[in-house]
C-alpha cells in the first residue's frame, strides 16, 4: 500500500471507511473459520497453515487501512 503526501478528499475518506467496514466483516468471518478449524483439531490440521495465513493477511491489511484512515482524517482537520 502506498501513501501519498496529498491531502485526501472527503469522498476518498468515505470510500476508505467503506472498504474498512467490508474488510472488517471479512476479518470476522475469517477469525471464526480459523476458530472452528482449531476447535476440530486434530481433524483437518493440514488446512491450519493456509487458514492462519489467510486470516493473518486480512488482519494485516485491515491494520494498514486503519492507519491510513487515521492519517487521512488528521490531514482533513
Amino acid at each position: 500500500m502506498t501513501q501519498t503526501t496529498e491531502v485526501p478528499t472527503p469522498e476518498a475518506v468515505e470510500e476508505l471507511k467503506t472498504k474498512i467496514k467490508r474488510l472488517n466483516s471479512k476479518a470476522g468471518q475469517s477469525k471464526m473459520d480459523l476458530h472452528d478449524l482449531a476447535e476440530g483439531l486434530p481433524t483437518d490440521f493440514e488446512k491450519l497453515p493456509e487458514e492462519a495465513a489467510k486470516t493473518y493477511e486480512i488482519f494485516r491489511e485491515l491494520s494498514e487501512l486503519r492507519k491510513q484512515l487515521k492519517t487521512w482524517e488528521a490531514q482533513l482537520k
